[in-house]
């Protein structure tokens, strides 16, 4: 039998979309705005399963001057807890020193009573007689309500103050303010903001929006359920094939992959053909929830956590720079179907 041999790279997508910025992302985010002088804190969601492409320039831009924490959600759904999970944790938490870094389940108590900690130990350095105001920002659906109401619940003991969802869009306006500290004699409440996602405004590559459409960030109906399934295909094979055995032996045609995986699941349409695109949509939440391996998408080093700085932050200085790229980006899809249909 011949060796498998996985893809080394996967194929450019030009025509892939390269923005979700969406009004209610850009009404939230001025909103924000609007309240961060009653802000001690803010509270920045990154997912763990993709710490480069999952950070979002704006919040450093438009949200400047209050101190910051940022917490990777999501651990459980990206870590197996080794040696290599290990590294990556302490190579990012170096390159953003002096900022505090946080890694975080919110199904994981030990992980939620150190975001407390550290939540007490600010509130208590502000002084404040009213109470500590922090606010949770991030991209869609990385986990900031799932957070808050972990918070919540083992901070004060109370049910969810926030709806949570497998799709992005959930939060679509500023929610009111939650308890998650109680006051006592000796130190004062903390209180939560939670906020809508903001997406980026525009993603400098394909590959990128392809790793935040399978973590959940944009919405399913953007990207063809086919062309992610395929773009896990590729990440599970550099990982372990094995992952996908009881559906397909090792492969890199992903239909031949959702070919097994709608005969196994029953997933079929008239005549006992297979429904590829609800295949592709079961295998791609089955990775979600953490059925079909853990593992991050995103390459983690020193040199590419810099170049990743780099270039998302030529982005952040100019939103409108970023809305004519998007636009740009538009015209030449919109012109390359054009060209096809003639």
């Amino acid at each position: 039998m011949a060796t498998f041999l996985p893809r080394l790279v996967f194929p450019t997508l030009d025509s892939l979309p390269r923005s979700y910025f969406l009004g209610h992302h850009r009404a939230g985010l001025n909103k924000m705005k609007t309240m961060l002088s009653s802000i001690d804190l803010i509270i920045e969601c990154r997912d763990y399963r993709v710490p480069l492409s999952s950070r979002n320039p704006l919040f450093e831009e438009n949200l400047a001057g209050r101190q910051r924490l940022i917490v990777y959600t999501k651990q459980d759904l990206g870590s197996e807890g080794g040696e290599a999970d290990k590294l990556r944790e302490a190579t990012i938490r170096h390159f953003h020193t002096p900022t505090p870094i946080l890694f975080s389940s919110h199904k994981t108590p030990r992980s939620i009573r150190s975001i407390l900690s550290f939540a007490r130990a600010h509130a208590l350095s502000t002084n404040t007689l009213t109470g500590s105001r922090m606010m949770i920002v991030g991209m869609p659906n990385v986990g900031k309500s799932s957070l808050l109401n972990a918070l919540r619940q083992l901070g004060v003991h109370r049910g969810k103050a926030a709806q949570t969802g497998d799709q992005p869009g959930v939060t679509r306006k500023i929610g009111t303010t939650v308890k998650i500290i109680d006051a006592t004699d000796a130190e004062q409440g903390v209180y939560l903001v939670d906020t809508p996602g903001v997406f980026v405004p525009y993603v400098p590559n394909a590959e990128a929006m392809l790793k935040l459409a399978l973590c959940g960030s944009v919405k399913d109906t953007i990207i063809a359920p086919t062309t992610m399934a395929d773009y896990l295909l590729f990440q599970l094979n550099l990982q372990a094939p094995g992952l996908y055995g009881e559906w397909s032996p090792p492969t890199n045609d992903v239909m031949v992959l959702l070919a097994g995986v709608a005969q196994k699941t029953g997933r079929l349409q008239k005549g006992g053909l297979p429904d590829y695109d609800a295949s592709a949509l079961w295998l791609i939440q089955r990775w979600r929830t953490g059925h079909v391996g853990r593992f991050v998408l995103d390459r983690v080093t020193d040199e590419s956590l810099e170049r990743d700085h780099l270039e998302i932050g030529n982005l952040s200085g100019s939103l409108s720079q970023a809305r004519r790229l998007g636009k740009e980006e538009r015209r030449q899809r919109s012109k390359a179907r054009y060209a096809e249909a003639g």
